[in-house]
C-alpha cells in the first residue's frame, strides 16, 4: 500500500488501535450498533411482536462480533445502494435473520445512526486511549517534578533572567495546567439525539400516536451514556463535538508550551536528554543529540489544533435543517485527534529521556548577583528607606553587578544591623520563596486521578 497520510504511513505503528474508532470500518461497525441497539430497546416496548429468542441470540451475536467480511458485505452493498446508512440496514436484514425487518431504522433518520456512531466512537477514543495518555504525560511529570523539587532553576521572564524557582516547581506549573483540563475531559458529557428526520419524532408518532417516544429516546441515550440534546434539526448540531474538541486543543496548546520550553531550555543546556549510542544526531555532525521528540510533538500537535479548529467550526453550521456538507469532514476526526495523539505519544518519549544540569543550574545561578536585586529592594521597604526600586535599579538594570558591589550599596544604608545581616544571607541559589512548597500541593492533586 502507498498511504497519502503519514499517520496511516510512517506514523502507523505509532498510532496502532486507534483504527478501532477512525476508520470507515469503524464507522460502519458503530452505525451497527447503534441500529442493534435501538431494535433490542424497540423490542422492549411492547409495541410489536417480540422477537423469537433465535432472532435475539442473532441480534446479540452481531452487536459483538463484526468481522472485515461484515465490513466488506456492506461496501458491497453500498456500491449498489449509493447510501451508507441503508447498506448498514440492508446488512443487518441479512446478518440478524429477523422476521420483522422493519424493526430495523424504524422511525430513524440516517443522521440518528451516524451522530450516535460518531460519538460513540469519540467517547471510546477518549476512554480508551486519550485519557490513559494524558494521565501518562501527568504521571512523568509528577515524577520530574518531586525529583527536582529542591533544585534551584534560573527562571527566564521575557527571555531574560528573573528570579529563581527550582525545576520541580516548574514542572509542577505544568501538572497543574494539564490536570484542570484532564478533569474537564474526563468529566465530559457527550450528548446525542435519535429523534427522527427533522427532529420531531414524526415518523415514530404517526405510527405509535399514543406512545411517548420522547421519553423512549431520553431513556435509550442514557442506556448507552449518552445526555439528549433536546431540541435539534434533522442533525445534531455538533455543538458538543465543537467543545470537546476545544477541551483537546487546550491540552494541545499546553503540551507545545512544554514542548517549546524543554527545547529551549535543552538549547541553554539546563535541560539535556539521555543519548542512544545507536542513533544519530545529524548527517555531518557526531556530537549532536537533538530534542527531536519534542520538535516532532509540536508539529503534530499544531497540525491536530489546525484540524480540530476547523472541525469545531464547521460542524457547528448546517443550512436549514440540515445539509450534506458536514458528512465528509465528520470522516477527518480522526485524523485530527490522531495527529493529536501522535504529538502526546512525542512528547512523552521526550520526557522519559529528560534530564537536568544541576550543576550547570547552580553556577549560572552563582554567577548571576543581580537577581538578588528584587528582594533587596522588597526588604529595604520594610526598613523605610527612600525609594529602593530606583536605588537597586541604577545598581544593576543593564549591568552585571557583583556580589560585593551590592553587599557594599546595603552595608551604606542606614538600616537595622538584622536586616543587614538577613541580606548578606541571601543568594540566588536559595532564593526561591515557596516553590517547594508550592510543588507540593500541585503534587497532591495529582494523587487524586
Amino acid at each position: 500500500m502507498h498511504p497519502i497520510s503519514p499517520i496511516d504511513g510512517r506514523y502507523a505503528p505509532k498510532v496502532d488501535g486507534l483504527s478501532d474508532y477512525f476508520s470507515e470500518k469503524a464507522l460502519m461497525h458503530y452505525r451497527c450498533k447503534v441500529e442493534l441497539l435501538y431494535l433490542l430497546a424497540l423490542n422492549k416496548t411492547g409495541l410489536f411482536p417480540p422477537i423469537s429468542e433465535a432472532e435475539k441470540r442473532n441480534v446479540e451475536a452481531a452487536l459483538n462480533d463484526f468481522t472485515e467480511e461484515d465490513y466488506q458485505r456492506i461496501k458491497e452493498i453500498e456500491r449498489v445502494t449509493n447510501h451508507d446508512v441503508k447498506a448498514c440496514e440492508m446488512f443487518l436484514r441479512e446478518k440478524t435473520g429477523i422476521q420483522n425487518v422493519h424493526l430495523i431504522h424504524f422511525g430513524m433518520t440516517s443522521e440518528d445512526a451516524n451522530n450516535l456512531a460518531y460519538t460513540l466512537m469519540l467517547k471510546g477514543y477518549r476512554d480508551t486511549y486519550q485519557l490513559p495518555q494524558i494521565k501518562s504525560v501527568l504521571e512523568l511529570l509528577g515524577t520530574l517534578a518531586e525529583k527536582w523539587k529542591h533544585i534551584p532553576f534560573p527562571s527566564r521572564t521575557h527571555g531574560q533572567k528573573a528570579s529563581p524557582s527550582t525545576a520541580g516547581k516548574e514542572m509542577a506549573v505544568f501538572v497543574n495546567r494539564i490536570l484542570r483540563i484532564y478533569n474537564l475531559i474526563k468529566g465530559f458529557d457527550f450528548t446525542g439525539k435519535i429523534n427522527g428526520a427533522v427532529g420531531n419524532y414524526s415518523a415514530s408518532l404517526a405510527a405509535f400516536p399514543d406512545f411517548d417516544w420522547m421519553t423512549f429516546a431520553h431513556d435509550f441515550l442514557a442506556d448507552i451514556g449518552l445526555s439528549p440534546n433536546m431540541a435539534t434539526t434533522q442533525i445534531e448540531d455538533h455543538d458538543t463535538w465543537a467543545l470537546y474538541f476545544n477541551y483537546t486543543r487546550m491540552f494541545n496548546n499546553i503540551l507545545i508550551d512544554l514542548d517549546v520550553d524543554c527545547w529551549l531550555y535543552i538549547s541553554k543546556n539546563l535541560f539535556s536528554e539521555k543519548s542512544n549510542a545507536n542513533e544519530v544526531g545529524s548527517s555531518t555532525m557526531p556530537h549532536k543529540v537533538n530534542p527531536i521528540n519534542f520538535e516532532n510533538s509540536e508539529g503534530n500537535l499544531l497540525l491536530s489544533n489546525a484540524n480540530l479548529g476547523f472541525l469545531s467550526d464547521k460542524l457547528c453550521r448546517s443550512r436549514m435543517q440540515r445539509d450534506l456538507s458536514d458528512s465528509t469532514v465528520e470522516r477527518n476526526m480522526g485524523v485530527a485527534l490522531s495527529y493529536g495523539y501522535l504529538g502526546v505519544f512525542e512528547c512523552i518519549r521526550g520526557l522519559k529521556k529528560l534530564q537536568i544540569n544541576e550543576g550547570l543550574c547552580r553556577k549560572e545561578l552563582q554567577d548571576s548577583p543581580e537577581l538578588l536585586a528584587e528582594p533587596i529592594q522588597t526588604m529595604l521597604k520594610i526598613e523605610g528607606i527612600d525609594d529602593p526600586y530606583s536605588l537597586l535599579k541604577k545598581a544593576s538594570r543593564g549591568k552585571t553587578p557583583t556580589r560585593e558591589t551590592l553587599m557594599d550599596l546595603v552595608d551604606g544604608l542606614a538600616i537595622s544591623e538584622a536586616m543587614k545581616s538577613r541580606i548578606h544571607q541571601l543568594t540566588p541559589e536559595t532564593y526561591i520563596g515557596d516553590a517547594v512548597r508550592v510543588c507540593d500541593a500541585v503534587l497532591e492533586r495529582l494523587k487524586g486521578i
